[in-house]
């Protein structure tokens, strides 16, 4: 991180919701020795990856509250005299979102507008940034894919997550909400929840790996993914929220990796050392759900702040693994 950031949040207030999940309090850990204030708003809701051990090692220098976003008056005790929201509360999978679609959209949407309103109550000049998905686009027409490509979600959850977008959007247009949106594709590294297997694939793979269980691909797994390891994602909010020139704007991140599915799988497999690739056919109705190979043009982003990706797959998937095997009794 260059001198140019770390002056920048010297002395900030900062408030991250949902920050004892998995990109929260890493997003934390980074934010602390750069002198920031840093509060972790969490609902620590199950099964959403809520974990006190996630902040081991800077849990006295993190303000940490147990609150939710949906309560307006949780957000009037914690926003005022804020200079930065990053805004990571939300149910993070897909396909909980088909079941319970009215949770979904409490969370997501609500609980969003719920921020927005009390952030123009309470701190109307805090920069405020949102952790957007790759899954906005739904089925992938071209590639690589830059942020003006169709949005045609495939899912309730990414129809949420493209509602919230606009709310952002609107509140910037119409209110002068500092607002900067990142959408994120599969991200992975130390400190997701390991208990399920519905919010971050490669976690639950060296979960499996580690417990010698087998890997299951659909198909050959030719797909291509942007697997980009939390670090990376850290450092795009960080770059973001420092700059004024960001306010109003949706973002790509991504890794500048080729992978397809089953490389990641042979990945984890040989860094573990232990578990089983099995190939099974796609499900029947495999075709309303893929969105087809994605990889993100991140030309923006880089010309905006200068982020580029720096973790490569191999280092990334080793130090998760590394992570894991130390800390497993806390996330299994």
């Amino acid at each position: 991180m260059s001198d140019t950031y770390e002056n920048f949040y010297k002395g900030k207030s900062v408030l991250i919701t949902g920050g004892l999940g998995f990109l929260g309090s890493n997003l934390a850990r980074a934010l602390v020795p750069l002198g920031a204030r840093v509060t972790v708003l969490d609902a620590q809701l199950p099964p959403y990856g809520a974990n006190p051990f996630n902040l081991h090692g800077v849990e006295d220098r993190v303000r940490v509250i147990t609150g939710d976003i949906r309560h307006p008056n949780v957000l009037s005790v914690v926003l005022p005299g804020t200079d930065v929201v990053f805004n990571f509360a939300a149910q993070v999978s897909y396909i909980d979102s088909g079941k319970e679609p009215f949770l979904d959209v409490d969370v997501n949407c609500v609980g969003h507008l719920h921020v927005l309103e009390a952030l123009c109550a309470y701190a109307p000049s805090a920069k405020i940034c949102f952790s957007s998905s790759r899954l906005v686009y739904g089925k992938i027409l071209t590639t690589p894919v830059d942020e003006t490509h169709p949005t045609q979600p495939l899912s309730i959850y990414g129809v949420h997550k493209l509602a919230a977008e606009k709310y952002y959007r609107i509140y910037y247009d119409t209110r002068g909400v500092r607002s900067t949106i990142i959408r994120i594709p599969n991200p992975y590294g130390p400190r997701q929840q390991m208990k399920h297997s519905r919010y971050s694939i490669v976690g639950w793979f060296v979960r499996r790996a580690l417990d010698h269980q087998p890997l299951t691909v659909y198909g050959s797994g030719e797909q291509e993914r942007d697997y980009l390891y939390v670090d990376d994602i850290v450092e795009a909010f960080l770059r973001v929220a420092a700059t004024d020139r960001t306010d109003g704007e949706v973002y790509n991140i991504g890794t500048d990796e080729r992978v397809r599915f089953v490389d990641m799988v042979d990945t984890v497999i040989a860094l573990v050392g232990g578990g089983k690739k099995e190939h099974v056919p796609w499900p029947a109705s495999y075709e309303r759900n893929e969105t087809g190979s994605y990889r993100a043009d991140t030309r923006k982003i880089r010309s905006a702040v200068g982020w580029k990706p720096s973790v490569q797959l191999h280092d990334g998937i080793r130090r998760t693994v590394d992570y894991y095997r130390e800390h497993r009794a806390r996330y299994w």
